[in-house]
């Protein structure tokens, strides 16, 4: 059986090698032995189910909630030349009668059903006629009153098993706590030795929560690292989708919006665009992604904070899925708790307490300072050997990117304690700045000794620090009302037993940590291939990945295979999908190596294409930048390339900050389309927010200069004053504080220690 399973996994699929825990779930299920898979999304479930299907003789039923889920996986497997079909409220009635003939006659090898199609007395009098082998319940976690997506029926289904006495039964679910995974087993009647657990961790995603301040800037500056690549935006509202979708396409993005305000037919249509590649970001409520196994989504934002753990790490969890580097950012502000909490607080007795375990939980793993792995998959049960994980912000924060900001923190916490304990980060910094708002005036607050004393840092910063002093667990915060208060730890800083390093600044994304898979192929050959694999699932009305996926056509533009037999060789690239696609695509392939004079590279030498064609080897910002430095236009690269000119824009900065000089070229100037004054303006920012970021500067022009003419002034900036005194010497942040003095709290008074000695005086400011 076990050699069967791997030839199928071969021919079929197109995979050389079983995953972790897979073969093992596959013989378990072959020996009729119930078994219950939890295993992370992305990690390989459906071919746990999908290769038994094929080897049993008879029918394999897969119970799923998740319609996208059965129209995906159908259409992958009939490209496969897998017989397939699905029974849920999508299909007109014709296509369910046609489906169901096909069901009885025994054409039907996997047949994914929803669970109301399932639980109809006719479906059952007919399944139950025929000779069922496994019945596989995907999403088991519905199972679980413990659960986050609890669904009654599923616990139906469970007391149908009886009708399929022959039939092995399968559970799988992405997400489960030891508690909902002893649920399950119980429900379904499972021995405990039939657990598979493989490891949550994915290791392809970069994990990073900033503070939110201003969460639409955020939000661009992050989406611009992803020129025409796949990503998610979750928002807590439908409202909040739709305020986001419009602003970023009056910006020129490629975005449609989905929430469950919206009709069926519009969301069924966004769904689809996003999957065929025709839109690049999708804005949605967290009913999005479900289901959806597009593999090539490289970003995932969370405008808002997720209700729950499971809920964060299922939506992370549609990044990625074809291995290859995805990052992940959470935008959090302690604000967003009161919506949760309120949502929350409409539930009663036992789902409201599980709701509330579940948020702390999920505080637990923003509010580290240690590796994010740690608590998220603590949370599941498992327990990671690391100290550090390398793909995370926290680990990959160095000592050296962190200012002793003790003195900060002190007038900070000192603040929080003269003012009663009782407000806001808001009201403390406002008294902290000396600000005469109407609520620090009422309550006297411009009379207390630390009234003023915090003017050489902005509002924002001293926002950005109060969100570490909280994480760092100086304060807590009242859940209700929002009011701090300080915490024993506090108090040895203020008495300066404890200095405080922290960031002064928010640190900018770094997204250039990338696996040598993405480094070495050929980015031409890729593009040429990925317009074909376009224009063939256009035609055959499936999204691109069914064809082929990024990482088929990757190996393919690395190893440049000339047969039928160095195909084979390919990710993803099995019998049938070689004797549709093949000579198509090797035809491309040879003609674009005799062009380029490129041989074969046999897949298992890792060696890098020849240097004939100057971008061949090379990243495509390397190739772009020495292209404009000889002399091309940016219209020129845009026609040689087939992309837009902001995607230009981004490759030449990219260029320059891996300290290549951009000649000074009067192209940018005529590129921009504001008024002198206005480019005096910006570039007078420039000088003083430095480049790195184009947030300050849009912000200080108010939004009225886009993000496009900004990065050509940058350009053209950069160009003029070359790499020194630019990235390294112009970045404007303040330099760290000089440790000469530590607020205590006195009474009245605010005492200075210093080398262990204390004077006092009153009021004293600074």
């Amino acid at each position: 059986m076990v050699n069967k399973s791997k030839h199928i996994l071969k021919t079929v699929f197109g995979y050389d090698e079983f995953r972790s825990l897979q073969a093992d779930i596959i013989e378990n299920v072959l020996k009729k032995h119930d078994t219950l898979v939890i295993m992370p999304t992305g990690g390989g479930k459906s071919l746990c189910y999908q290769i038994p299907g094929l080897i049993f003789p008879g029918l394999t039923i897969v119970v799923s909630p998740l319609i996208s889920l059965m129209k995906d996986q159908v259409e992958q497997l009939t490209q496969m030349g897998v017989s397939a079909a699905f029974l849920n409220s999508s299909l007109s009635i014709e296509e369910y009668r046609r489906n169901v003939k096909a069901v009885k006659a025994g054409a039907i090898k996997l047949l994914y059903m929803a669970p109301e199609a399932l639980l109809r007395a006719n479906m059952l009098t007919l399944l139950s006629s025929l000779e069922v082998d496994c019945l596989t319940i995907d999403e088991a976690h519905c199972i679980s009153e413990w659960g986050h997506d609890f669904r009654p029926e599923y616990r139906q289904i469970a007391e149908v098993r009886g009708r399929f006495p022959d039939a092995v039964c399968m559970a799988l679910t992405a997400t489960a706590t030891p508690r909902v995974r002893e649920d399950i087993k119980t429900s379904l009647g499972f021995r405990a030795s039939d657990e598979f657990v493989a490891s949550f961790n994915r290791e392809n995603l970069f994990i990073r929560v900033v503070p939110k301040h201003d969460p639409f800037v955020q939000a661009v500056e992050f989406i611009e690292g992803f020129p025409e690549q796949s990503g998610i935006i979750y928002c807590f509202s439908r409202r909040q989708v739709d305020d986001l979708y419009q602003a970023l396409e009056n910006r020129g993005y490629s975005v449609r919006p989905y929430h469950a305000g919206m009709s069926d037919r519009d969301r069924n249509r966004n769904q689809e665009l996003f999957i065929r590649d025709d839109v690049q970001i999708m804005v949605a409520t967290i009913a999005f992604g479900m289901g959806i196994d597009k593999p090539n989504v490289r970003f995932v934002v969370h405008y808002d904070m997720p209700k729950n753990m499971e809920s964060y790490y299922q939506e992370i969890g549609r990044a990625g899925r074809d291995g290859l580097p995805a990052h992940c950012l959470l935008l959090f502000s302690y604000g967003d708790i009161q919506k949760v909490k309120h949502f929350i607080d409409m539930k009663e007795g036992h789902e409201q307490r599980v709701a509330n375990i579940h948020l702390n939980a999920f505080l637990g793993f923003i509010e580290t300072e240690d590796c994010r792995r740690i608590p998220l998959l603590n949370y599941f049960g498992e327990a990671y050997s690391k100290k550090e994980c390398g793909t995370c912000d926290n680990c990959l924060t160095e000592e050296k990117d962190l200012n002793d900001v003790t003195i900060a923190a002190q007038k900070f916490l000192s603040c929080v304690k003269r003012t009663g304990e009782r407000f806001g980060a808001g009201h403390i910094i406002d008294v902290l700045r000396g600000s005469k708002a109407k609520k620090v005036l009422k309550f006297g607050h411009q009379d207390l000794s630390t009234y003023g004393i915090g003017e050489e840092f902005s509002k924002k910063q001293w926002f950005h620090l109060s969100r570490q002093f909280i994480q760092k667990r100086l304060m807590v915060q009242d859940m209700e009302f929002g009011g701090l208060s300080l915490t024993d730890k506090a108090w040895k800083v203020l008495s300066g037993e404890e200095e405080v390093l922290g960031r002064l600044e928010e640190e900018r994304i770094d997204r250039h940590t990338e696996r040598e898979a993405e480094k070495d192929y050929d980015r031409d050959l890729f593009e040429i291939l990925r317009k074909e694999r376009k224009r063939l699932a256009d035609r055959a009305g499936v999204p691109p990945y069914v064809i082929f996926s990024d990482r088929s056509l990757m190996e393919m533009a690395t190893f440049f295979p000339q047969s039928d037999v160095s195909l084979m060789d390919i990710h993803g690239v099995g019998a049938v999908k070689q004797e549709k696609y093949g000579p198509l695509f090797l035809d491309m392939i040879r003609e674009y190596c005799r062009t380029h004079q490129i041989e074969e590279h046999p897949k298992g030498i890792r060696k890098k294409p020849t240097e004939v064609s100057p971008s061949i080897g090379k990243r495509r910002h390397v190739v772009v930048g020495e292209l404009f430095n000889s002399g091309q236009t940016v219209s020129n690269i845009m026609e040689k390339f087939n992309i837009k000119r902001d995607t230009v824009l981004n490759h030449l900065f990219n260029y320059f900050q891996e300290r290549n000089g951009i000649i000074e070229s009067n192209e940018f100037l005529s590129l921009s389309t504001v008024s002198p004054e206005q480019k005096e303006f910006i570039l007078e920012r420039f000088e003083e927010f430095g480049i790195e970021r184009l947030g300050p500067v849009f912000d200080a022009l108010d939004g009225k200069v886009d993000y496009e003419e900004l990065k050509i002034l940058r350009l053209h900036h950069v160009s003029r004053k070359g790499f020194s005194g630019t990235v390294a010497e112009s970045i404007s942040l303040h330099q760290p504080l000089t440790k000469e003095r530590a607020y205590d709290i006195q009474g009245e008074k605010i005492a200075f220690v210093k080398n262990g000695e204390k004077d006092s005086s009153e009021n004293r400011k600074g």
